[in-house]
């Protein structure tokens, strides 16, 4: 349920209502806007009538059903949309963020020319893999620690964020002392273990959409997160299964405009995965942008034929660089505002 306060309720009716909602055995999650409050009343306590019965109560305007079963994430709960911060960047606030980076870091050399590259050219944010899931057992699965490493020694000359694939609940702790920012892969958007872990973790969370998964299965992912604790969420669409052989995936960016319109959350997209073909990332991303996306992740790699994974949705640097004027906003803008001294 969602209970409207009125303009002008006092804080003692405010916390009547916060107060019977705890005791209905249901989460109470407060938005303060600048005109009015509003209580979500969250669980599955039962009690329905009684928490109807509040729109009775002092200071309230109204109570009203969640039409998802998605709570947190909705628009009903928060209307004013969520603007997510990662070390200084605003990711869903007036400017799309561009986060680049290779997909796997494979050597110190390999990730500083990428990273200087890519901020040269306008990126805000670095991506690099440190653990790698993947498809063989036989193939790269990552550098790990060593990657981690590098990918903090990058950000610090940079001046650029990170945000890097945690994989388990053992490395959560790990990855969240070097990576600015934890991605979920695809693979893991339903491990409810590790999405538990990650919504007791003072990082924010980037969420990839499974391949196989609808709209709402992936705000319920996002749902995990906040009802967790933690509300630094955004959301990553990154292509679902195709039986096309010519693309990795299909792109779908009437998610991208679904999820908007369905969730307060920050929308980024990563046209890398979604299409797998480096001559359709460009066009896909500036298409994302068009739909409402607040930002674009995509792979970059200064050889691609010689990738250790990724090689042939990997954008050269030049690629990168025009696919930032193709985009055509005022990145360099961001770059000088950071709050990080570049040291390169």
């Amino acid at each position: 349920m969602i209970i409207s306060m009125a303009a002008g309720a006092t804080e003692f009716e405010i916390n009547h209502v916060i107060d019977r909602v705890h005791e209905l055995g249901y989460q109470a999650h407060v938005t303060r806007g600048v005109e009015r409050t509003i209580v979500a009343a969250v669980g599955s306590a039962g009690h329905r009538e009684e928490l109807g019965a509040l729109g009775a109560a002092p200071g309230v305007e109204q109570v009203v059903p969640i039409a998802h079963p998605f709570k947190l994430v909705s628009m009903q709960v928060k209307q004013k949309r969520s603007v997510v911060h990662v070390a200084g960047v605003a990711i869903g606030g007036d400017e799309c963020v561009l986060i680049a980076g290779p997909c796997s870091v494979e050597s110190r050399e390999q990730l500083m020319t990428v990273a200087h590259a890519v901020r040269h050219a306008g990126a805000t944010m670095l991506r690099g893999g440190a653990y790698k899931p993947r498809t063989s057992p036989y193939e790269f699965q990552g550098l790990g620690i060593e990657a981690l490493k590098l990918l903090r020694e990058a950000s610090e000359q940079t001046g650029m964020p990170i945000v890097t694939e945690v994989m388990s609940t053992e490395d959560v702790e790990l990855v969240a002392e070097y990576a600015d920012m934890l991605q979920v892969g695809a693979r893991n958007m339903q491990n409810f273990s590790l999405l538990r872990r990650l919504a007791k973790c003072k990082r924010p969370i980037l969420l990839k959409r499974s391949p196989s998964a609808t709209v709402k299965d992936w705000l319920l992912a996002a749902e995990y997160l906040l009802a967790g604790g933690n509300s630094e969420v955004v959301l990553c669409e990154r292509g679902i299964r195709s039986y096309d052989p010519d693309m990795r995936n299909t792109f779908d960016l009437a998610a991208i405009a679904l999820a908007k319109q369905l969730s307060h959350l920050p929308v980024v997209a990563d046209p890398s995965h979604g299409t797998g073909r480096r001559d359709l990332v460009p066009v896909m991303a500036r298409a994302a942008v068009a739909v409402g996306a607040d930002g674009v992740i995509v792979e970059v790699h200064p050889c691609p034929e010689k990738a250790l994974s990724d090689g042939l949705q990997s954008l050269t640097l030049k690629e990168f660089a025009d696919l930032v004027e193709l985009i055509g906003r005022p990145l360099r803008k961001h770059l000088e505002q950071s709050p990080r001294s570049a040291t390169a």
